[in-house]
């Protein structure tokens, strides 16, 4: 087994880190999520590590709960977006014919309205509860996940073990589960950290456009929102979730990338 390189073991260490934050957040945070314990942007001290935010809140309690959301909303959007993109991606390959035509075009529809506008339009007419946030981002986001499962699938489907099992009279369901799946899964798998990266961010502009998160609830996007006014004070509360946002997605593309690059050398290495 090859050995993890540095940059890999880093991004691994802080994503666990800033899963293992949201995880035990009630556990790790000095103060209640909305709780006011001091005066407006007070700077870090032994009491507040990160100072307060624009109304007296912790600002470390904040990150750590805010954090919570942000990857909460930002897993479970990136796994519907995964189970329902992989699925009809490899049913569009499997069938073919016009059902293929059918998602296909349906995808491309889709596809050619930018997915930031498509989500303001829907979440202007929807209450922006975190159930309707997930369903929304993982649907819309499940279009770019279909291209590439089909694509893959389709590569796959040709094959002369696949052309056996439709001899043997396997049904769709069983080629998309024991044949298909298996053998896509790798590039789904490396696919899936770049996906939930786009997530984080995608929560976060909704958030900093006052459509994601809704308060008293925090995510980092609302963080940002909340403090950017002190900005032009010299405050520097909203940069500490904005640097947040930028260590998850580093930490989270170091591990993709590694992983894709393995996967890349492993087939490479039975050709």
């Amino acid at each position: 087994m090859s050995k993890v390189p540095f940059s890999a073991l880093l991004g691994i260490i802080v994503t666990i880190l800033f899963f293992a934050a949201a995880i035990f957040a009630p556990l790790l945070s000095p103060y209640g999520m909305a709780e006011v314990v001091g005066s407006v942007w007070e700077p870090a001290s032994a009491a507040h590590w990160l100072g307060t935010d624009s109304i007296g809140r912790d600002m470390l309690s904040r990150m750590i709960w805010g954090g919570r959301f942000t990857i909460f909303i930002a897993a479970s959007a990136t796994l519907l977006a995964f189970v329902t993109g992989s699925l009809t991606g490899f049913l569009a390959a499997v069938a073919g014919g016009w059902v293929d035509q059918a998602l296909s075009r349906l995808v491309d529809l889709l596809m050619s309205v930018p997915s930031l506008i498509l989500a303001l339009v829907i979440l202007s007419v929807m209450p922006t509860t975190l159930p309707v946030l997930i369903v929304v981002m993982g649907l819309i986001e499940s279009t770019r996940v279909f291209r590439l499962a089909r694509s893959v699938a389709a590569d796959i489907v040709v094959m002369d073990y696949v052309e056996a099992a439709r001899l043997r009279g396997e049904g769709s369901v069983w080629i998309i589960f024991r044949e298909i799946l298996p053998n896509a899964l790798s590039p789904l798998v490396a696919e899936a950290g770049l996906r939930f990266i786009f997530m984080v961010l995608f929560i976060s502009t909704l958030s900093f456009l006052g459509l994601g998160v809704q308060p008293p609830l925090a995510d980092w996007g609302g963080i940002v929102k909340e403090n950017r006014d002190g900005l032009v004070y010299g405050i520097t509360a909203a940069l500490t979730p904005a640097i947040a946002i930028a260590a998850l997605a580093i930490s989270v593309n170091l591990v993709a990338d590694w992983i894709l690059d393995r996967t890349t050398s492993l087939k490479g290495g039975r050709g």
